[in-house]
């Protein structure tokens, strides 16, 4: 079958938004004179404003005028005349985009309300034992092929020029916070692994503007020095390019294990709460995986996680060491 337009949805966060990555690249591999374009949410555009192989990127404005914008993101949908349509989102707002795209082939999961209106549907199921991007790939395989595609985010020279100044000398980066606390390994653990790591180099702090605080507080408290804390100094792909070179990273199960995952990055992702098995696993070659070793009834407790320990322990991070 011949793609000429070919158009992804994926609206939800930005660790979503790395995951749906291999599509990009794995569309382009097969249809190489095909136009891919991608829809998003507002904020989350410049991930992939670098990516060559996108033609257009539509935004959805999903904060102001939510409904209104919807129509407008449908409009622009629908002048564009999609051979093919990828909804990775499985609630109703995209599946109403989907439904008016006026797509000639429209493919996603089953979970969305308005999957009745794709020619080809499939389950989304948590815990088989897929990973996020297969369950992903799984929707162009019939077109494509069946291998797993890693997730890829393509950084610009003035990206990788930003951060080359702190790469002058062997480092490693921390992404210590989590929007989700029961996700979020405890602070006094990451003070505790500043305070007992034999490495010698520099040690990067990274985060958002708001986690400039949590940050700052890991770096006093540890009394270490070459310690520094570049929350809120660089942006998404900025700390991605600085993921890079690290000799290793340290994150949650978050973003950042994505960002990591889409340059082949080192990693070492902390499961507190959830568990890798959802398959949402770090995918670098070099990575490991660092959970309980206790057998808890109450683990995990929620995909997403919780903003505080339901059972008031939290014994599934605090049994966790990094030293």
């Amino acid at each position: 079958m011949k793609f000429n337009k070919i158009l992804i949805i994926q609206t939800a966060f930005i660790g979503d938004v790395v995951l749906a990555t291999p599509l990009i690249e794995k569309l382009k591999r097969f249809y190489p004179d095909a136009k891919v374009d991608f829809l998003l949410r507002k904020g989350n555009e410049n991930l992939l404003e670098a990516n060559p192989n996108i033609h257009i990127l539509h935004v959805w404005n999903k904060k102001e005028q939510k409904t209104r914008n919807i129509f407008r993101v449908i409009g622009s949908i629908r002048r564009e005349n999609y051979d093919l349509l990828i909804n990775l989102q499985r609630f109703g707002a995209t599946g109403l985009m989907t439904f008016f795209s006026g797509a000639k082939l429209k493919v996603g999961f089953d979970k969305n309300p308005f999957s009745f209106c794709y020619q080809r549907k499939f389950k989304h199921e948590i815990g088989n034992g897929k990973h996020e991007v297969d369950r992903n790939l799984e929707l162009i395989a019939e077109w494509t092929d069946d291998s797993r595609e890693i997730p890829k985010l393509h950084l610009s020279k003035d990206v990788l020029e930003k951060v080359q100044e702190y790469k002058k000398e062997p480092y490693l980066t921390i992404a210590p916070t989590s929007v989700w606390f029961t996700k979020q390994y405890p602070a006094n653990k990451w003070v505790e692994f500043l305070r007992k790591t034999d490495f010698a180099g520099k040690i990067y702090l990274l985060g958002a503007p708001s986690d400039f605080d949590a940050c700052e507080y890991l770096l006093k408290e540890s009394g270490r020095a070459g310690v520094i804390n570049l929350s809120g100094e660089l942006s998404l792909l900025e700390s991605t390019a600085l993921m890079k070179d690290a000799r290793m990273n340290y994150m949650n199960d978050s973003a950042p294990m994505h960002f990591a995952s889409a340059v082949n990055a080192p990693t070492t992702a902390i499961f507190c709460s959830t568990i890798p098995e959802f398959g949402f696993g770090p995918l670098s070659i070099d990575s490991r995986v660092l959970e309980t070793p206790e057998k808890l009834d109450c683990r995990p407790c929620g995909l997403h996680g919780f903003k505080t320990c339901p059972e008031g322990h939290f014994r599934c991070a605090e049994n966790i060491n990094l030293n």
